[in-house]
């Protein structure tokens, strides 16, 4: 039997013991707080991190890993873990930098950085490795244990395209063990609750970034955000990523953060990257663009005499359609050189007169052009010198692994290369000239294809060279043009453009309205990277009422307006078109110029029926039928955004008709069509 003395002793050692356990292990785990009630917390012994949302552990056990000279390495390669911590102020506001610090013998160290604010609500991280002579082309600085958005058991995962090119689809599929990659940004998503975690890359001037998630009934498995990604689907690149080189790489920033509804978290994420890129162009400060676009209908039939009567028609039938400034575009798409004779280098005076005409309407010009291609490329003439100097374009073509990028029906141009540049700047200074005012660029992903070599050799990847060339452009440009983006990377492009269109062309048919809607649907919230999206050229020649109204709503609810129709020539269908354009109610939606959210996001690879948007004071809510027969949507105004016990007064802006919204908004449709409502709380 022990006496008291050695219970007194065994106690007192056995309450120190477990003091010094605690103790090493509080030391070992940092709970660093960020935005409301949310932490990262970072467990140094094994050099890994998670992330709590209101004592909810959402993310578990992360690591990060890359590539160098041919080897493979991650976090838990690594015995030994250590952490620094420093203020940061930088575009995000005032907050915390940490850096874990993970070094071994023989292998390159890794240093993962962490930025938390306290007015944030998301993370922002990214990897360096440090060493000699290091080479890669693969950096994860995201790779998820296990995560769980404690919002039931039928997660999504939403697949986001690279661009917008090849008629290409957002996509949002159910979450299993099949793996889904999604370029830039990757969301997994409950859509009846909402909740949901969005990862993406913040920084695109270096790196192709994509994530990829999976999982089981509930549960995430895998959740990898990396930069280094390459897909001929995709990004279009036939060969891998382009290595960096030197004695320190570093990934993109990457954003992590959990938020309460998936739509929050993905406006969160686009203006977080409009802040943390900034623009190279200077943001435009006019009114929201409004207009016309030739490629439309007219097309490779441009005429002077066409577009010049577009030009009446828009003084005379539609002088109410104009923006805040009094201002509507009439923009020459590809063919303008018919007005040419020579090309840039001969005759232009046609285009001058067409400017000119424009300008007594009180009307801008615009024109288009697609800086990184060559249409001849299959020209037997291999002498074929490039608009602006000698070098011929056979040597301005961006060599690849399989020998050169062709996409489109063109081949691409190294924008590297000084021919590319000189023609660059000797194109855009004629456009500046003739005196145009807006520019559409198109084409642009083929200044951003991975190459073997570029011309500069210290350019080593695709993205590196289209910030040469977009900077190449901005600059001869010199901010005296509205830059409208067509075909493009998605979010590389917000830097260096006004507008961008948020899908592939577009023309009239409810299927057309549909495709262009599955963008809107899913990537709404680039409104907040780029000053407009847009919806292509609205188109109504030889459609239904019905489907010309939802043509016409899809654009108003992504941003500007920009018609299609050759206006040159007279028909029926332009008198309704031209009453709902000039509706005062219609010149006050455009003016914000911001598109709706969609209301529900479960549609596949579909188009959501319900989209809206909170102005000041009223609420505006656009709803669809893209079937060709009757169909009834029901919402509920909790699942709108308003008050489920208020009352509301709703009114249609394009036919005025009117209703009282309670508990529930009820829409009937007789065929295809939309409704656009205006919405505001009764007193």
């Amino acid at each position: 039997m022990l006496s008291t003395f050695y219970k007194t002793a065994l106690t007192a050692f056995a309450l120190l013991t477990t003091m010094f356990i605690s103790t090493k292990a509080v030391a070992q785990h940092k709970v660093l707080p960020f935005g409301n009630n949310e932490a990262l917390v970072i467990n140094i012994a094994k050099g890994t991190y998670s992330i709590r949302c209101k004592n909810n552990l959402i993310i578990n056990g992360t690591t990060a890993a890359f590539s160098s000279n041919g080897k493979n390495y991650q976090t838990n390669y690594y015995a030994k873990h250590s952490l620094v911590t420093s203020a940061v102020t930088d575009k995000l506001g005032k907050g915390k930098h940490y850096t874990l610090i993970s070094e071994a013998a023989d292998k390159p160290t890794m240093l993962q950085h962490f930025y938390c604010y306290p007015n944030r609500d998301f993370v922002v991280t990214a990897l360096e490795i440090q060493g000699e002579s290091l080479s890669s082309n693969y950096m994860a600085p995201v790779m998820v244990g296990e995560a769980d958005l404690r919002a039931g058991t039928k997660l999504s995962t939403l697949f986001v395209p690279y661009d917008n090119d090849t008629f290409i689809r957002y996509s949002s599929i159910k979450l299993s063990d099949k793996d889904n990659t999604s370029a830039e940004v990757g969301v997994v998503y409950d859509s009846v609750s909402r909740k949901g975690l969005i990862i993406g890359s913040l920084e695109h001037d270096v790196w192709k970034s994509g994530v990829t998630t999976a999982g089981t009934t509930g549960k995430i498995t895998k959740l990898q955000a990396w930069a280094g990604y390459s897909d001929v689907k995709v990004t279009r690149d036939s060969m891998s990523h382009g290595y960096l080189s030197g004695n320190s790489i570093v990934s993109p920033k990457m954003f992590i953060g959990y938020f309460n509804d998936w739509r929050d978290g993905l406006e969160a994420y686009g203006k977080a990257g409009s802040l943390v890129e900034g623009r190279y162009i200077k943001p435009w400060t006019k009114a929201t663009p409004v207009g016309w676009n030739s490629w439309g209908v007219i097309a490779e039939h441009l005429t002077y005499d066409k577009a010049a009567g577009v030009v009446d028609f828009f003084d005379k039938q539609l002088p109410k359609f104009r923006n805040e400034d009094g201002k509507a575009y009439i923009d020459l798409d590809s063919y303008w050189d018919n007005m040419t004779r020579g090309g840039l280098n001969g005759d232009v005076s046609e285009l001058k007169d067409f400017v000119a005409y424009c300008h007594s309407k009180n009307l801008e010009p615009g024109v288009y052009w697609a800086p990184f291609t060559d249409w001849g490329y299959k020209s037997t003439d291999k002498n074929r010198k490039a608009e602006g100097g000698d070098y011929k374009f056979a040597d301005m073509w961006t060599k690849t692994a399989k020998g050169y990028h062709n996409l489109d029906g063109a081949r691409a141009l190294d924008p590297t290369h000084p021919g590319t540049k000189q023609r660059i700047a000797f194109v855009i200074g004629k456009l500046k000239e003739c005196g145009f005012k807006m520019i559409k660029i198109d084409f642009l992903g083929h200044g951003a294809a991975e190459s073997t070599k570029f011309y500069d050799p210290k350019i080593t990847t695709g993205m590196q060279a289209y910030r040469i060339g977009m900077e190449a452009i901005t600059d001869a440009l010199d901010n005296q043009m509205l830059v409208y983006a067509a075909i493009s990377p998605s979010l590389a492009t917000a830097k260096y453009a006004h507008m961008r269109r948020i899908a592939c062309d577009s023309w009239k048919s409810i299927k057309d309205t549909h495709y262009t809607l599955n963008a809107v649907t899913y990537g709404w919230w680039q409104t907040y990277l780029y000053d407009y999206i847009d919806a292509d050229h609205l188109v109504f020649e030889k459609e239904t009422l019905g489907a010309n109204k939802a043509r016409l709503v899809s654009g108003l609810i992504s941003g500007p307006v920009i018609l299609g129709d050759d206006y040159s020539k007279s028909a029926d269908w332009q008198a309704q078109v031209a009453k709902w354009l000039q509706l005062p109610e219609v010149k006050t939606l455009i003016k914000s110029g911001k598109a709706f959210k969609p209301v529900d996001g479960n549609a596949g690879d579909g188009t959501a029926q319900a989209f809206i948007r909170k102005d000041a004071t009223c609420w505006y809510l656009a709803v669809f039928n893209y079937q060709k027969k009757a169909a009834d949507l029901q919402l509920d105004l909790k699942r709108l955004g308003l008050n489920p016990t208020g009352n509301y007064h709703a009114v249609e802006i394009l036919d005025g008709k009117q209703a009282i919204l309670s508990k529930q908004f009820n829409a009937s449709f007789t065929a295809e069509g939309a409704y656009l409502f205006k919405i505001t709380a009764k007193k």
